[in-house]
């Protein structure tokens, strides 16, 4: 099996402000696993704010090439890509990277069974609708694109201060749909249990993460006193933050990215329920290959933030879209994931 690590800069639609910081670009991996005529894609974004570099996690992953190569893909239908995962990549492996190695084998798996990869988890077929993200931005600025790419809910970035409840009072002016509020860590206890009572008049559903993952004693306390459910992000990344989270949160957001792939999302997912939370899966800015194999996870969840590509200027792939009237995925008639890479050129691949 070859293992192949294609960069790509993703440039944005509009720039993307969120309480860390502002960026107009999103460098991403796709990593391709192929043996014949069989292919799988998996993707990562290279996100500065975790210390996420193109050309080391480029090396890291052609790292692992040698281990790739005596495995067939019968292997892969006969063993599992959990198996396969196991016997090529380390324990201790940057789980941003695992993820888009567990996705791409996923994604081969799918083709492998002549089938999606969500249908071949016995799972009931929900539909939960994606929301659209606009970013944190002068209120204007974010009248406008919410205006732009009418949607059923949307994801409002907050965590600038005393003027969120402000913003959010503009933004209802202009549509009904339901808000989902991310303060990016950007609360104080106070504002964040104060501002939940206007915040649920208004039409806001949940707050996202609105202190800083190590405050657990002030989450309690927003806990115990917030009107709103309140969903854990940056608290949440791993399997073993499951049962931190769940005496202090209502639900989680589950970043595939962050826990290392869609196997550790979905025991992630089982745990949650377990524990009495709702579920949310999220992405970073990345293409329709990330995009694709997130959207499988979606019969799972309460919640889903899976708009990357939609904000992306130039999308270097094909796969699941979102239906704009209802917010639903449209999957691809096609096994796997989904996910294609359109033909190289027009300038957004990034050679290594």
């Amino acid at each position: 099996m070859l293992l192949r690590v294609h960069p790509y800069s993703l440039p944005l639609r509009d720039p993307f402000r969120i309480a860390h910081g502002s960026r107009t670009e999103q460098p991403t991996l796709i990593v391709e696993l192929a043996e014949g005529d069989y292919y799988g894609l998996g993707e990562t974004a290279m996100t500065s704010y975790y210390g996420l570099d193109t050309l080391a996690c480029t090396a890291e992953l052609q790292h692992l090439a040698p281990a790739f190569a005596p495995i067939f893909v019968e292997q892969l239908r006969d063993e599992g890509v959990e198996a396969i995962l196991r016997a090529t990549v380390p324990a201790d492996f940057n789980p941003f990277l695992r993820c888009a190695l567990d996705v791409a084998l996923h994604d081969l798996w799918g083709k492998l069974e002549g089938k999606r990869v969500g249908e071949l988890w016995d799972v009931d077929q929900v539909r939960v609708p994606t929301c659209y993200t606009i970013g944190l931005a002068p209120v204007e600025e974010m009248v406008r694109k919410l205006r732009a790419f009418p949607w059923p809910v949307y994801k409002i970035k907050l965590g600038g201060g005393d003027d969120d409840l402000s913003i959010i009072r503009a933004l209802r002016e202009h549509t009904k749909a339901p808000f989902y509020v991310d303060a990016n860590t950007g609360w104080t206890v106070k504002q964040a249990i104060d501002f939940s009572g206007p915040l649920q008049e208004l039409g806001v559903v949940f707050i996202e993460q609105p202190l800083p993952a190590g405050d657990t004693e002030g989450q309690a306390e927003v806990h115990r006193h917030s009107v709103l459910p309140v969903l854990a992000d940056e608290s949440c990344q791993t399997e073993a933050d499951v049962d931190r989270c769940a005496d202090i949160f209502s639900g989680i957001n589950i970043k595939v990215v962050k826990c290392g792939g869609l196997i550790p999302a979905r025991r992630m997912i089982v745990r949650a329920r377990e524990r009495g939370l709702q579920v949310m899966a999220g992405c970073m800015t990345e293409s329709s290959v990330g995009i694709s194999g997130i959207a499988q996870l979606l019969p799972e969840l309460d919640y889903a933030d899976m708009d990357g590509a939609m904000l992306l200027a130039e999308d270097p792939a094909t796969g699941v879209i979102f239906d704009p009237a209802t917010g639903h995925a449209i999957y691809p008639d096609r096994p796997g994931t989904g996910a294609r890479l359109k033909a190289e050129g027009g300038g957004a691949q990034v050679r290594g």
